[in-house]
């Protein structure tokens, strides 16, 4: 047939395998278009075939220097050296079985600390058999001057005999205590003997909430131990004592970490660690760091005279509550309450009197009690300072006055004396919860006010915080000596529409105002 091909002559043999070669030839051609495109679509086995272009390479470079991890080396390399491992003997002494000789404020978080490790810096110490014998213990500080000066821990040198630094090249130093100050937990030490110490400088800024921080100290007595975190809180009050504002810090912190320093990334010192907030003994990520700027100012006057000074008014204050505030009429519940001012002292001086609420300081809002403390604190005795006060809740006026020196610190006695007889039970305040007595019925209680003599279990005196034997010296403002001025003080409160009322009360030494609410009636 015309134009067909006998399939079985040896033409017809000669153009199959042609045919068959260029249908091959086009299907791998397919075949290696997609597993062109397949291979595009797959992770980069490799990177040289397929960033092939500029701006391919230059998307990779951008990648990888995002997911690099972030290093410390060469901070810690520099900064390092500067910090030392402090170990100190304190002299053999007798010790009670349940003696309370612990530097701290009782159940504050750093005495429940010290508690639970014994010893300074909470470091196990030794004791002998029956809670006799020398007491050793280790922590850590830093170099803040190449001459040998450094900074530590009050609470790691308290009562030591003798002091001993190690730095970080494995040599060991005495060293004397130049000066402490238990109400920071700071103190200056001084090495002898060399001027070329590697030494660290104190930052002049705030660290931020969320920076990273590098703690270097001397846990568990290892020494020369670097951990990483960050910033996690700042202005902390851990309940120490009045000039509280530590730093909070998630870099693990432990036993021996007292007195150490916390970096930044410019390798400077943001914080002195010196407590740890630990339920299980260990670190969990809540470590308590002293500001740089509380260091440098509390350091700069250990140096120039063994002793800090601080600026004194002569005032027991207290936080205005939401309640208290609501008793006084206020929008907010904000400056410090003035719940007693003492005798003779500069606040008496200027006309400052029980329930003036301080608002501002040379021009400077008040904030809270803590706030006025750390203020006031932070001036030097016989500064000139002005004064802005809310009197009876409303009246605003601005007093000047010089600053005292604040005195030793005193323990105040919080329990009611011992010498103070029962008084008979007293005349009943239903609403509140409690009976009272003329305070001059009472041995030991003074002439002025009332004294509870019964508080009823879930009454609002009692979840107020009023116990048996404190004082009742006013009520809404108006001083009481029987349980009809109290009952007329609260009639008068309500008859003001208040929801609660302000009855200051002294418990032992110290005096307090308390917001109690009305109720219905």
């Amino acid at each position: 047939m015309t134009g067909e091909v006998d399939r079985s002559s040896p033409q017809a043999h000669k153009t199959r395998p042609l045919l068959a070669l260029r249908k091959f030839a086009l299907m791998a051609s397919v075949v290696g278009g997609l597993g062109a495109a397949t291979y595009g679509l797959m992770p980069a086995f490799q990177p040289g075939d397929l960033f092939s272009t500029p701006a391919q390479a230059q998307v990779d470079q951008a990648v990888r220097h995002v997911q690099q991890p972030v290093g410390f080396a060469d901070i810690v390399e520099r900064v390092k050296p500067s910090v030392i491992s402090v170990r100190v003997k304190a002299a053999e002494k007798p010790v009670a079985e349940n003696s309370d000789d612990s530097p701290f404020p009782p159940n504050s978080p750093m005495e429940r600390f010290f508690r639970r490790f014994g010893g300074p810096d909470g470091f196990p110490g030794s004791r002998g058999p029956r809670g006799r014998g020398p007491i050793s213990g280790q922590g850590s500080g830093f170099f803040i001057s190449a001459d040998g000066y450094a900074v530590t821990n009050n609470h790691v040198v308290d009562g030591a005999e003798s002091v001993e630094v190690a730095t970080d090249d494995g040599k060991t130093y005495p060293a004397k205590v130049i000066g402490t100050d238990p109400r920071t937990d700071l103190a200056l030490i001084k090495v002898e003997g060399r001027t070329d110490f590697p030494f660290a400088k104190l930052s002049e800024t705030q660290p931020r909430i969320g920076d990273w921080v590098l703690a270097v100290g001397n846990p568990f007595g290892l020494g020369g131990t670097v951990t990483a975190g960050i910033v996690s809180a700042r202005g902390r009050d851990i309940g120490n004592g009045p000039y509280d504002d530590f730093i909070q810090i998630d870099a693990p912190v432990n036993k021996g970490n007292s007195g150490g320093p916390a970096f930044d990334t410019q390798g400077e010192v943001v914080g002195v660690n010196t407590a740890i907030f630990s339920p299980s003994g260990g670190s969990v990520g809540i470590a308590f760091s002293i500001p740089s700027s509380t260091v440098k100012s509390v350091v700069a006057q250990l140096k120039d005279k063994g002793t800090v000074s601080r600026g004194w008014i002569g005032i027991q204050i207290q936080p205005v509550t939401a309640d208290i505030a609501d008793s006084l009429g206020l929008k907010k519940a904000e400056g410090a309450l003035v719940a007693e001012p003492q005798a003779n002292s500069p606040a008496t001086k200027a006309g400052i009197v029980s329930g003036d609420i301080i608002t501002g300081v040379n021009g400077q809002p008040v904030h809270d009690a803590r706030e006025l403390s750390r203020t006031i604190g932070g001036m030097a005795p016989g500064t000139n300072v002005k004064l802005d006060l809310l009197q009876k809740g409303q009246e605003k006026k601005t007093v000047e006055l010089t600053l005292g020196e604040l005195p030793n610190q005193r323990e105040a006695r919080a329990a009611v004396e011992s010498d103070r007889g029962r008084p008979q039970r007293g005349a009943e305040l239903g609403r509140l919860g409690m009976t009272v007595a003329p305070a001059n019925s009472v041995a030991g209680a003074g002439k002025e006010g009332v004294v509870v003599t019964e508080v009823e279990r879930g009454s609002p005196a009692a979840e107020r915080g009023f116990k048996e034997g404190d004082v009742i010296l006013e009520v809404g403002g108006k001083s009481v000596s029987s349980a009809g001025d109290v009952r007329e003080a609260i009639v008068a409160a309500r008859g003001d529409k208040k929801n609660t009322v302000l009855i200051r009360i002294r418990s032992g030494e110290q005096s307090r105002f308390v917001a109690v609410p009305l109720g219905r009636g």
